[in-house]
């Protein structure tokens, strides 16, 4: 099996914004038509910060990967973290994420990123399953921590 990552444009966002929008409903975080304008847009858009890309068929994906990037003085160089990733639950559990986040880490390994980040609920044992899965490891000395400016 292969899972296609395509990297979205401003095409795609009215086949993005309702993945997000389903990602958000299922995982109970607030947001809106609004927020998810602002958050998605710049991304579409080219922006160097991060990327957004569709899972499966790009006529209909079947869910999408966000990823941003940043800078790692311990990883020396540019690092990127996952911000999203959600596969439709119809066709979960057939290998799509793996597959995906795997090939993910490789595209950014061949343009030099030297570590890929992510934040996963302490309590969703199937969710740390596929990320241990895809080759991420927890670091037992270190938690997220995150102050909410404005």
């Amino acid at each position: 099996m292969t899972t296609a990552l395509h990297l979205a444009n401003e095409a795609d966002f009215v086949k993005l914004e309702p993945l997000v929008e389903a990602f958000h409903t299922e995982m109970q975080i607030a947001s809106d038509t609004d927020s998810r304008i602002a958050g998605l847009l710049p991304l579409l858009h080219g922006s160097p910060y991060g990327a957004a890309y569709l899972l499966g068929p790009r006529r209909a994906p079947v869910g999408y990967i966000v990823v941003t990037f940043g800078w790692s003085v311990e990883f020396g160089g540019m690092d990127a973290f996952i911000d999203e990733v959600y596969i439709r639950p119809t066709v979960r559990g057939r290998g799509m994420a793996t597959e995906a986040l795997i090939g993910l880490a490789k595209a950014l390994e061949n343009v030099d990123v030297c570590a890929l980040h992510l934040e996963v609920d302490r309590s969703d044992e199937k969710a740390q399953k596929l990320y241990l899965r895809a080759g991420f490891k927890p670091r037992d000395r270190y938690m997220l921590m995150t102050r909410k400016l404005s």
